[in-house]
């Protein structure tokens, strides 16, 4: 995603007042772009407490589950970046209105989905609408909204219902599930889109930057080609060893994809990511503690929710209200995590988030029978608002010390990092839970490791941001 300070604003109506009030119409605008958002994380959700349901009807297997969530994420992270530069290019308005098109149309595919094929198809063309909404709706929002007290409310409150989004999400799945099958999930995004769909054209202002910004097209090709066929051969490999010859073909292409991505990116004048941003301790060790927060709580849902649902024998509506306790914790958290930064400082809150959530994270692996939904009700919405302070703290580590032409690259990482973190996590470690002869055991072992990653990443997150100053 790219936000840049210098933005040419052509509006459809009447721009947002300046001052820390919304008028009847910026009001609007809001709460159209932040339905969309809303929608989106809504969709991360959703469907979780209806994966074994859902595989069961359409015959697709345990250790293929992870592919109802990895279809949606991997579009959606990889193609996040050119998506953002397009629409500097083309109009944000334009591509925003062909995201909400493209994934309700994706999300109409997933409902009627008659066999594994088709619903991964439907998920991924949902990741990709995903992957144009997400940018061009945050990039509307700052462009339309002045910097100041009026930007900073329409981000809070845009924050704060991506948090309730995956609450709500969770929750409605459960309850739909069990009430209206696992279809009426997809059906329920479809219909979300047209609403949105239909409001935003009359309200939303267009926007594109001053300049032509090149389209750095083989930096998004290689990037993104490099991410799926990683992926791809982890996935794989994670099932069937790393002996097939399309694992390692698909690794060695990612890898071989990747490097090229670093040297096309070293010598593009307008790179999707800037090289030498990347030196700054604050962007490479923020973004990393992004990356792991991320990728382990995602992974954490995905276990749990299959643990909760085949191990102790829980209904999707009472799973759904484990994971909706988490995210009204979360709620709480989003309230708390400024202040906590304002008295320890963004790096230190980030560290310290993240040896919590792995501390807690690891408090899971005694969740068994008898009160094994209190438990987890406790430890994942404790996890829950570390999780959501070492969220809020990194982008302000990323972003901080930052000059302002240099603004919308540092935060298109933050961007980036969190969709590639949700990518990455379900894939690498899910999937051994999935695999093993015994769920319980596997998801014991996933959670281990995952508790074991996010503690060695604390340490090593507060040794690369040392003498860094305690202050974001």
């Amino acid at each position: 995603m790219t936000i840049d300070t210098q933005t040419t604003v052509t509006p459809s109506g009447p721009a947002a007042p300046a001052g820390d009030r919304l008028t009847g119409r910026a009001a609007l605008v809001l709460f159209v772009l932040c339905a969309a958002q809303f929608m989106v994380a809504l969709d991360f959700s959703v469907l979780n407490v209806a994966l074994p349901v859902l595989g069961e009807d359409l015959g697709l297997g345990r250790s293929a589950l992870q592919w109802a969530i990895t279809a949606f994420a991997l579009p959606s992270g990889g193609f996040l970046l050119l998506f953002g530069r397009i629409a500097d290019l083309y109009g944000r308005k334009r591509l925003f209105l062909t995201g909400l098109a493209l994934f309700g149309s994706a999300s109409l595919l997933a409902t009627l989905a008659w066999d594994p094929a088709s619903f991964l198809t439907g998920r991924a063309l949902q990741g990709l609408g995903a992957a144009v909404i997400v940018p061009t709706g945050m990039s509307l929002l700052t462009t339309t909204f002045p910097e100041g007290p009026l930007r900073d409310k329409a981000l809070g409150i845009s924050g704060t219902l991506l948090s309730l989004g995956f609450t709500v999400g969770m929750v409605l799945g459960g309850v739909m599930t069990d009430t209206l099958g696992w279809r009426s999930t997809m059906g329920l995004l479809a219909v979300a889109a047209v609403v949105v769909l239909a409001l935003a054209p009359g309200l939303i202002p267009e926007s594109r930057t001053a300049g032509r910004p090149r389209l750095d097209v083989p930096g998004a090709v290689t990037v993104t080609g490099g991410l799926l066929a990683l992926i791809y051969s982890l996935s794989t490999a994670a099932q069937r060893g790393f002996g097939g010859w399309d694992v390692l073909g698909a690794l060695a292409a990612g890898l071989a994809l990747l490097v090229a991505f670093a040297v096309v990116e070293s010598r593009s004048a307008s790179p999707l990511v800037s090289l030498p941003m990347l030196k700054r301790s604050t962007v490479a060790w923020g973004n990393i503690g992004g990356l792991v927060t991320f990728s382990m709580m995602s992974t954490v849902v995905f276990v749990l929710t299959l643990h909760l649902q085949e191990t102790l024998h829980l209904s999707s509506f009472r799973t759904g209200l484990v994971f909706g306790v988490q995210g009204i914790a979360s709620v709480v958290a989003g309230s708390c995590a400024p202040r906590a930064i304002g008295r320890f400082g963004a790096r230190r809150t980030l560290v310290g988030s993240l040896l919590g959530q792995g501390v807690l994270t690891a408090m899971l692996v005694t969740v068994g029978s008898g009160s094994g939904a209190l438990v987890a009700t406790v430890a994942v919405s404790l996890a829950s608002m570390c999780h959501l302070g070492a969220i809020i703290s990194y982008g302000l580590t990323v972003t901080s010390g930052v000059p302002d032409e240099e603004q919308g690259l540092a935060t298109g990482l933050v961007t980036t990092t969190q969709q590639v973190g949700i990518t990455v996590g379900i894939p690498l470690l899910g999937v051994l839970a999935t695999t093993r002869a015994s769920l319980s055991d596997g998801v014991r072992t996933v959670l281990v490791i995952d508790a074991v990653i996010l503690v060695s990443a604390a340490v090593l997150v507060g040794f690369g941001l040392r003498g860094r100053g305690a202050k974001a």
